[in-house]
């Protein structure tokens, strides 16, 4: 259970720091507005279509598992993930959600969803989801713990892209990017590839 939950957070993190899972539009937005409230007011959507497009798929797994062995659910998924970094890393570049800067809650929404599930962030809570496969749980109670997963994760995003949005807002600008950037689609493929690997092998 403790590599569990050290999945969950530990996702969370990732996808907090990750600029394309919404903090840069954050402070983009406060920016543009001279506004800290423009920053906060951007993150309820944002975490909103971030758990939107993960509890899909939390649920999907979870679902499939109360039907599949889970030696053979750990192939599939170590599979699946695998297939997701090679198509990230040669199609994901081309496949951009278009959101303007006066963009809605509704708006701000879809384009977190759209944009977590085109990088398959529900995918790394695979391995988390493993232990509640085969282990005899409910329908509704397997569903309530992807919930649970999924909620936890989605805080863990927002703590993490929030204080990273306001301190671009109020102290460390936009050019942070220029000045220390680190290809996160790069690091995000080699994750997925990794984790689908030891999902296979162990």
């Amino acid at each position: 259970m403790n590599g569990m939950w050290a999945t969950v957070i530990g996702s969370g993190i990732f996808h907090g720091v990750n600029p394309a899972m919404g903090w840069l539009f954050a402070a983009a937005l406060g920016l543009q507005h001279g506004s800290r409230k423009a920053v906060l007011m951007a993150l309820p959507p944002l975490a909103l279509g971030h758990a939107v497009a993960v509890m899909l798929v939390t649920t999907s797994a979870v679902a499939l598992g109360l039907f599949t062995r889970v030696d053979h659910l750990r192939t599939v998924m170590g599979a699946l993930l695998i297939a997701w970094a090679a198509y990230h890393h040669f199609y994901g570049h081309k496949q951009r959600v278009r959101v303007g800067m006066t963009a809605s809650f509704a708006g701000l929404a879809l384009w977190s969803a759209g944009m977590a599930a085109m990088h398959g962030a529900g995918l790394m809570l695979l391995p988390a989801l493993l232990p509640m496969c085969g282990a005899g749980l409910s329908v509704g109670s397997s569903l309530e713990s992807a919930g649970t997963v999924t909620a936890v994760h989605t805080v863990v995003t927002l703590a993490t892209a929030g204080a990273i949005a306001l301190a671009a807002y109020q102290y460390l600008g936009l050019g942070l990017l220029r000045r220390a950037w680190i290809n996160f689609d790069w690091l995000w493929c080699g994750a997925l590839s990794v984790t689908g690997l030891l999902l296979i092998v162990t």
